[in-house]
């Protein structure tokens, strides 16, 4: 299969107040957020940078890192194609703006929406999550069960997070599992439970529109840890989520055998990092804390470019050789294409530079409209290629 590249979208509890500073000297990112900031309803340069603001306050923290993980992401450069992508928990909406399952403005609205939804239903009754490291895996969901809790993360082998109702917490708390230490989180209730179900109701009502059918990027998901491959398929469990515990660690399993030789965990990176180099010791991990991890986490992508197809999927992504307006060239659709074969023309004030087929093949989906404006590097369509 090759060697694999995995970007991972770190979920709520990974920020911290002033996280975002350093990231607005870099070209570009201030200018993002501000334009950002219509979708998500507050000021996430503010947010995201004043020591002082509540960045825990769940429907403030899940669209501010929605937007640190897409903006990091584009620093990035175009990514192999055969990527694969994990997002924990928000994360996975952060995934879905990379893979091109949403537009930026759209993921970001519905990151926000989420995150009022989900604070709104832990006001319904008091409620929270409570860590739990070590332990025998069958004893801790045993008693965990007993004290009328839930198992709502599993991060790792070792590592579970519990949640439930205050009472029942506390039971927990007064009768632990044998060799597991707890300590609870500073969250607002019971996510990824059946707590959350007023949350997944109000959600379930509006519109959620893919931006495209198939993804740029697969996915593995955190409802069993399957990869994913069309848009359709990864909103339906982004809504699930809401009420069912992330499974990271079928996440990891699959990465296993996927053959992932290399992480890198977009901003604010660390937390999932450190799992991963726990669990996977021989896999190179990079993360976007600051700035200066940007050349290492380049480095990891072209390095891996190029490699192979880790699931096998039926087309080749065709890029833009260079930023201007995509004129498509409409009489290929649905015809073979060859190597070298014109698709589009990139208009520039100075001229025009050609898109050229990759392979012999069908062009099976355009990714931008006619006239649209792309950048250099930006997915444009994608080939079937013919078989040999």
């Amino acid at each position: 299969m090759g060697d694999v590249l995995v970007v991972l979208c770190p979920g709520q509890g990974a920020q911290t107040p002033g996280f975002l500073s350093p990231w607005l000297d870099v070209d570009g990112c201030r200018e993002q957020l501000e334009a950002w900031s219509a979708a998500v309803g507050f000021d996430l340069v503010a947010t995201g940078t004043e020591p002082d603001a509540d960045v825990v306050d769940t429907a403030v923290a899940q669209p501010l890192l929605v937007a640190a993980g897409l903006t990091t992401a584009r620093l990035l450069g175009p990514l192999p194609t055969t990527t694969a992508l994990v997002g924990h928990s928000v994360g996975e909406i952060t995934a879905a703006g990379i893979a091109g399952a949403l537009r930026a403005d759209d993921g970001l609205a519905f990151a926000r929406q989420r995150g009022r939804a989900m604070a709104a239903a832990a006001t319904v009754a008091p409620s929270g999550m409570t860590a739990i490291l070590g332990g025998d895996p069958d004893e801790v969901a045993a008693v965990v069960g007993a004290a009328g809790c839930w198992l709502a993360n599993y991060n790792a082998p070792g590592q579970l997070v519990a949640a439930g109702a205050r009472d029942a917490l506390q039971r927990l708390a007064d009768a632990p599992p044998a060799g597991a230490r707890l300590r609870p989180l500073a969250v607002a209730g019971a996510f990824h439970t059946p707590l959350m179900q007023p949350a997944l109701d109000e959600l379930s009502e509006l519109p959620l529109t893919p931006a495209a059918h198939m993804l740029r990027h697969v996915i593995v998901s955190n409802a069993d840890g399957g990869v994913v491959t069309t848009a359709e398929d990864l909103l339906r469990r982004l809504l699930g989520q809401i009420v069912a515990p992330v499974r990271f660690d079928l996440c990891l399993q699959t990465l296993q055998s996927l053959g992932v030789t290399a992480t890198l965990e977009v901003a604010p990176g660390g937390v999932l990092t450190a799992i991963i180099k726990r669990a996977l010791p021989d896999v190179t991990a990079v993360a976007l804390r600051t700035p200066d991890d940007l050349d290492d986490a380049r480095r990891l992508v072209r390095d891996h470019a190029d490699v192979g197809d880790v699931t096998s999927l039926e087309w080749r992504l065709v890029v833009a050789p260079a930023s201007g307006t995509l004129l498509r060239d409409e009489r290929i659709n649905g015809s073979l294409v060859y190597p070298s074969d014109s698709l589009a023309l990139v208009s520039q004030r100075s001229g025009s530079v050609t898109i050229s087929s990759p392979v012999s093949g069908e062009v099976v989906e355009w990714l931008v409209e006619d006239g649209d404006p792309v950048q250099q590097g930006q997915p444009v369509a994608r080939i079937a290629p013919a078989v040999q």
